[in-house]
């Protein structure tokens, strides 16, 4: 297909006049003959020429322009609903710059000129569980990248946005802190939870959650005589641990790991009573392979 494109390319103009007659067919498209050319510019003509009449009408009658104008087919109020939207962000905006942005002006010149996070935040996209509302990040406090159901595929997946901005946070940023943080009620692990196995699917869901498929054996291996939300709640919190073992999976974590230079959390936000639950992951470099335990420490409930 790429090569007839590149050969059209290369047709000289008494080609071009012998085929004329003719159509070629290129993705899908005709190429147009001169009679067909000649039919469009006359059609062209003819609206320019009323696009001239209908200028003329909207300087000389302005009652019928608003007439005109107030007759267009609206897309059943979207626009004025969008319209309502920005502007209630234009006013958070605008009190955010009057009521941080300028009271803490030196702190964001500081902010323009480099960033120092201690933590990196790897949070879920559900847009109940922002972190920086959660846990209180400030401007410059925390790198966070945010996806389905708060996963971390492991490092011989290959490339992916997530491990993109692990390693920028690790290796350039050299943050202190990696935090997982999981959530109730989470969408993703319910749709990792209710996958067939069988199935062959092109979701873009499907192919991200499958990330999670250890974590949701282990809970059909440990939870099996728990109800569908129950399994899915207790798988919620297992793969926050595969995300942390899968952290591991990345050479320059583990050698920061191993130094002391870098700690591995993990934490889940339960929004139907509000309680927050942290732990850390205790290593000491033994490699961890396969369905090997998560050895935590430190672990907390914030109540």
């Amino acid at each position: 297909m790429a090569q007839a494109v590149f050969q059209s390319s290369y047709l000289s103009r008494s080609d071009f006049s012998k085929n004329s007659s003719k159509s070629s067919i290129i993705f899908g498209s005709q190429l147009r003959s001169p009679t067909m050319e000649k039919t469009q510019l006359r059609t062209l003509d003819s609206v320019k020429t009323k696009s001239t009449v209908r200028l003329k009408a909207v300087m000389e009658s302005p009652g019928l322009t608003q007439e005109v104008v107030e007759n267009e087919p609206k897309v059943g109020g979207v626009t004025n609903e969008a319209a309502n939207h920005f502007k209630e962000l234009k006013h958070r905006f605008l009190g955010f710059k009057k009521d941080k942005y300028l009271s803490n002006l030196e702190r964001y010149q500081q902010l323009s000129e480099a960033q120092y996070p201690k933590f990196m935040v790897i949070a879920c996209a559900d847009s109940r569980v922002c972190p920086s509302s959660v846990l209180g990040f400030q401007p410059g406090e925390a790198f966070v990248v945010r996806n389905v159901a708060n996963l971390v595929p492991p490092h011989e997946n290959g490339p992916t946005e997530t491990n993109a901005a692990l390693e920028f946070a690790v290796n350039s940023l050299e943050v202190e802190n990696i935090l997982v943080v999981g959530h109730s009620c989470c969408g993703g692990i319910k749709a990792l939870m209710s996958l067939q196995d069988e199935v062959i699917s092109s979701s873009f869901i499907r192919s991200w959650v499958v990330v999670g498929s250890p974590a949701k054996s282990k809970t059909k291996a440990a939870a099996s005589n728990l109800n569908f939300d129950q399994q899915c709640k207790h798988c919620e919190k297992e793969s926050i641990n595969r995300s942390l073992m899968n952290l591991l999976s990345y050479p320059w974590i583990e050698e920061r790991v191993v130094r002391g230079k870098l700690s591995i959390h993990g934490g889940y936000y339960d929004f139907i009573d509000c309680t927050f639950e942290k732990w850390t992951l205790d290593y000491k470099g033994t490699t961890m392979h396969g369905d090997s335990e998560c050895s935590i420490k430190n672990r907390e409930f914030w109540t």
